[in-house]
């Protein structure tokens, strides 16, 4: 009789080798509840990995997917195949909802944790007119940019910090994020100030891991409790919108996550907040992958668990990325909070080119959120109403209600060698501007396409899968 397998073969892609990272073939398959990777690399042996740990919620993912969106033009020739020739190549599927301008590789803190290797030592700031340049190649290639993200290292340490913000406003840019550890915002309330003149379409992006000091003292090497709470104090008082960003890993802080959303709904000044798993790349001081890596669905799940307000059915995949993207919308009401996302017709998302966190441009969500929660509206009327409400969510200008009312929450894993799939990497929407102009994947930068990186880059290109 033929062995049966302990497995269900769902699946075939492309991924890495977690140890050299050369394309090797990899199955995806079901076994005990959990969705696998099962590659073979020829140097480097056989390796299992988890991709998920929720096998009806990988299969509801494809369904997910809608058509791809694409940049103006192409930045580089597809030479090698995927993910070798980031530039964007024409073989991508999805043009940039969201790019990241580094403006600088220095930093105020050296992070344990961190993509970028940053530190007050670590590399330069970049001049002006490399920024001026990298942000014009994003216009070149998506025309108007859903979102833009100014990033480091520390963003806000630059000397010309306020000249490259005027730079970026002056350029078609929907909306402008600055990703901060805010301690450049605690410890100078003139400069918080001053950045709250750049609303509306303007967003802080604070780093926010934990409430525990152990665990700001392994993610960060510094016990930052005292900065976040000086700095969400200033930024509530001026109600500038924050994001709040929480580097989860397992075994760390992945019990912290309802309180940290319960936290974040009493903030005047918080739209949301941004969870994102380790991603293995970078600096990662005493990170072991196989024990402290988390999936997207194992976040899920304890947002689920630990939340009194979202269920299952509030957190769905964002068609333009559905792998590595999960969100939740709700509304703030007084002392209630109304989740949103299980009213939104799925064909809405799959048939509109709406970027997910591009909040204040749609001026006709104004009428249909005020139609959903006005007093003659019937419950019967409210479910088609919310067809309307679509991933974006705009500035909603209302004494009523106002997008200082609105919440959302974002599951958003950067794929590594680890969990690597060809076929969802294709569909990476976060991307960021390298020094030469091209429009890269996140995820592919932080593996093959940053300093130093080249030669490991050269010695793969052509070794066959």
């Amino acid at each position: 009789m033929p062995e049966q397998k302990d497995y269900i073969y769902y699946d075939h892609t492309i991924s890495l080798c977690v140890v050299c990272h050369r394309r090797i073939s990899a199955k995806i398959v079901f076994a005990d509840g959990k969705v696998w990777l099962h590659k073979f690399c020829r140097e480097h042996g056989r390796q299992e990995v988890v991709i998920a740990t929720d096998i009806e919620y990988y299969r509801q993912i494809r369904n997910f997917n809608k058509k791809s969106e694409y940049p103006i033009r192409p930045h580089t020739e597809t030479l090698y195949g995927c993910p070798y020739d980031c530039g964007i190549c024409p073989d991508h599927e999805q043009h940039s909802c969201l790019t990241l301008v580094e403006i600088t590789e220095r930093c105020n803190l050296t992070c344990p944790t961190c993509y970028a290797e940053s530190s007050p030592v670590h590399g330069r700031h970049r001049s002006l007119k490399e920024v001026e340049n990298m942000l014009d190649a994003i216009v070149e290639s998506e025309g108007e940019p859903d979102v833009v993200q100014l990033s480091g290292g520390e963003p806000t340490i630059h000397p010309h910090f306020f000249e490259i913000l005027d730079l970026a406003k002056a350029r078609p840019i929907k909306h402008l994020m600055v990703n901060t550890n805010g301690i450049r915002i605690a410890q100078d309330k003139g400069f918080a100030e001053k950045l709250a003149t750049y609303m509306p379409g303007f967003e802080i992006y604070l780093q926010f891991d934990s409430f525990r000091p152990s665990v700001l003292q392994k993610l960060r090497g510094r016990d930052l409790s005292e900065i976040r709470n000086k700095a969400l104090e200033i930024l509530n008082e001026l109600n500038l919108s924050t994001t709040l960003v929480v580097t989860v890993e397992k075994g760390l802080n992945e019990d912290e996550i309802g309180d940290i959303i319960k936290f974040a709904l009493k903030q005047k000044c918080v739209r949301g907040v941004t969870f994102q798993p380790t991603s293995v790349s970078g600096r990662l001081d005493n990170f072991d992958p196989q024990t402290a890596k988390i999936t997207n669905t194992e976040i899920r799940k304890n947002i689920i668990d630990q939340s009194e307000i979202f269920s299952s059915a509030d957190l769905i995949p964002v068609p333009c990325n559905p792998d590595a993207l999960i969100m939740a919308y709700a509304l703030k009401m007084k002392d209630e909070v109304v989740p949103l996302t299980r009213l939104i017709d799925p064909e809405m998302l799959l048939n509109n080119s709406k970027n997910t966190i591009v909040y204040e441009q749609d001026k006709m969500l104004h009428q249909y959120v005020l139609k959903l929660f006005s007093t003659g509206n019937s419950p019967e009327n409210a479910a088609g109403t919310m067809k309307h409400l679509l991933c974006c969510l705009p500035e909603i200008v209302s004494p009523d209600i106002g997008y200082d009312q609105l919440f959302r929450i974002i599951v958003m894993n950067f794929m590594d060698a680890w969990d690597f799939d060809v076929r969802a990497i294709k569909k990476s929407c976060v991307h960021i501007v390298h020094d030469d102009g091209r429009i890269i994947p996140f995820e592919t930068m932080n593996l093959f396409y940053r300093n130093g990186y080249q030669a490991k880059l050269n010695s793969l290109r052509n070794i066959p899968i």
